[in-house]
């Protein structure tokens, strides 16, 4: 009989192995996926761009601090300039225009001619009007002299008379003692009496007439004392009107004011105009400026005479202006609007509000890159620099537009007044008179 001794199989591990099998499996995962950790591209990229970011957050952190906080940007700014627009002094009827839109014009240069027929009748009445003031004023004078010398008559008469009296006295006085003792006759004496009352009633007469004359001259003299007859007031009204007839007549032709560009023309050949209808208008662009609305809290350290960078849609990022602030607004957009926002009735919304902010420009640089009217422009003010003043004490800009043109015209026509004048005055040369600076009333 044979024994059955069991066997462990080679195949079955014991407890101990079993556990050595587990730890060395899970130390085999935990490689696994460290290696899988470290070989993923995902999470490399991830932590790179993390740490990219943070890098860029804090360089432009310092970037702000050091630099960017000292600037204050809006792309809401346009450009604005003088438009002057050209309106008829006086009505008339076109019969010329000369200029188009967009044509450049120089001050001074004719734009538009209305008819002056009108104008030239009542110019040559007026110098015809002057002539005859000038002569009549002449008269005055002249008569002075004539009626100088009627006084002297009448004063040699009045010495005549004074000689007669008393010599009729003298007579009458001889004569009274010698009635008594008969060597003069009663009919003598009763001669030598009216003898005298004759000469005193001639010399009352004269002496009438020496007032009289003496009155005429005084009265004379009182319209001419003190002043020539170029400057009499009868010939500076006379005057005044043909200045005035001349300046309609010269009226009749449209200058322009100023140098610039024209625009808007809507005038037409034949057409009946009044006065101050506007018929074009002129805009100088080597005047402009930016107006550029800031909202209200990046006003804080806004300063006149801060530099500003200007760049302009039409010219691109690669042509910039520089600009300085000349002036904040007095007010906000909305105070000066047609209908002003009323914030105290009803529900109210906050709405951040925004000031004009008027911009200077470099002449040379506007001179090479032109802007117009209205131009989109993006504006960046460098505040650093607060030691300006917030609101200006004094005018910063000069007025830009003005004119000298109808300055001549006023000289044309004084030469004219005064020739007549001198014309009619009878001198060579014109007569130099104070009615030039005489206004109209």
């Amino acid at each position: 009989m044979s024994t059955h001794t069991p066997s462990t199989s080679a195949d079955q591990p014991t407890t101990p192995d079993l556990e050595s099998a587990v730890v060395e499996n899970t130390g085999t995962n935990a490689n696994t996926n460290a290696k899988n950790t470290a070989n993923n591209p995902r999470k490399k990229i991830l932590a790179l761009l993390g740490i990219i970011f943070a890098t860029i957050a804090l360089a432009y952190g310092v970037y702000w601090f050091l630099y960017l906080r000292h600037f204050e940007s809006t792309d809401n700014a346009y450009v604005q300039g003088n438009i002057v627009q050209i309106t008829p002094q006086i009505a008339g009827t076109v019969v010329a225009i000369s200029v188009q839109d967009t044509d450049f014009v120089k001050a001074g240069q004719s734009l538009i001619k209305l008819d002056p027929a009108d104008a030239k009748i009542a110019l040559d009445q007026a110098e015809a009007q002057l002539a005859t003031t000038v002569r009549e004023v002449r008269t005055v004078y002249a008569t002075n002299t004539s009626l100088g010398a009627n006084v002297a008559v009448r004063e040699a008469d009045l010495a005549r008379t004074a000689s007669d009296l008393k010599r009729a006295e003298d007579d009458l006085a001889r004569r009274q003692p010698l009635l008594a003792s008969g060597a003069v006759s009663g009919e003598e004496l009763q001669h030598a009496i009216t003898t005298l009352a004759a000469a005193k009633s001639a010399q009352a007469v004269v002496i009438a007439n020496v007032e009289a004359a003496r009155e005429q001259l005084a009265s004379n003299k009182s319209l001419t004392d003190g002043i020539p007859a170029s400057e009499h007031p009868n010939v500076l009204r006379a005057a005044g009107k043909v200045r005035e007839a001349f300046l309609a007549y010269k009226r009749a032709d449209l200058p322009a004011p100023v140098s610039g560009f024209i625009a808007k023309r809507s005038v037409q050949v034949g057409q009946r105009i009044q006065p101050g209808a506007p018929l074009m208008a002129i805009v100088p662009l080597n005047e402009v400026w930016v107006d550029a609305n800031f909202k209200e809290v990046q006003l804080r350290n806004m300063r006149i005479g801060q530099p500003v960078k200007l760049v302009a849609d039409v010219y691109g990022s690669k042509v910039e202006f520089d600009g300085v602030i000349a002036g904040l607004g007095a007010g906000t957009g909305a105070a000066f609007a047609l209908l002003p926002a009323q914030n105290a009735t009803g529900n109210w919304i906050k709405v951040v509000q925004r000031i004009p902010v008027r911009i200077m420009l470099n002449a040379k640089q506007l001179s090479e890159h032109p802007l117009r009217v209205g131009l989109s422009m993006m504006v960046e003010v460098d505040v650093q620099d607060k030691s300006g003043k917030s609101l200006s004490d004094a005018t910063m800009t000069p007025s830009m537009s003005s004119t000298t043109v109808f300055t001549q015209t006023d000289a044309e026509a004084n030469q004219r007044v005064n020739k007549i004048i001198a014309a009619n005055m009878g001198v060579a040369a014109p007569v130099k008179s104070s009615w030039r600076n005489a206004k109209l009333r």
